[in-house]
């Protein structure tokens, strides 16, 4: 596969301005652009019959998906709610219970120390 680059693209520029003349360039122009819109506009055309089918599935699915999103989170947010409070009772619980062992450690220090000062009396 050979590209034109740009001398080729020069030398065919030169040729179209000798063939059809400085008149009639532009009005060839306009036409070749005006052909290729109508082009593109009948390919978008028929693309977009079978992009509108897709996208009503689509649609149709989504809207599937958010009603049952609507009677599910109902759900999880109960659960989820009840399982924050399960989790903070059971930090709270095992904060009590470092705090417990810690003042019986305490005690358990000040009762030795007791102990050996009466004995050093």
């Amino acid at each position: 596969m050979s590209s034109i680059g740009i001398p080729g693209l020069i030398l065919i520029l030169v040729l179209a301005l000798v063939l059809f003349g400085p008149k009639k360039l532009p009005e060839l122009g306009r036409a070749v652009g005006h052909t290729l819109k109508e082009f593109k506009n009948a390919t978008r055309s028929l693309t977009s019959d079978d992009e509108d089918d897709d996208e009503e599935k689509k649609r149709k699915e989504l809207a599937a998906k958010e009603a049952s999103a609507k009677t599910t989170p109902v759900v999880s947010e109960k659960e989820a709610a009840e399982r924050e409070r399960i989790e903070r009772e059971v930090r709270e619980k095992m904060e009590r219970e470092r705090l417990e062992k810690e003042i019986r450690e305490k005690l358990e220090q000040e009762r030795l120390q007791m102990e050996k000062e009466q004995k050093n009396a």
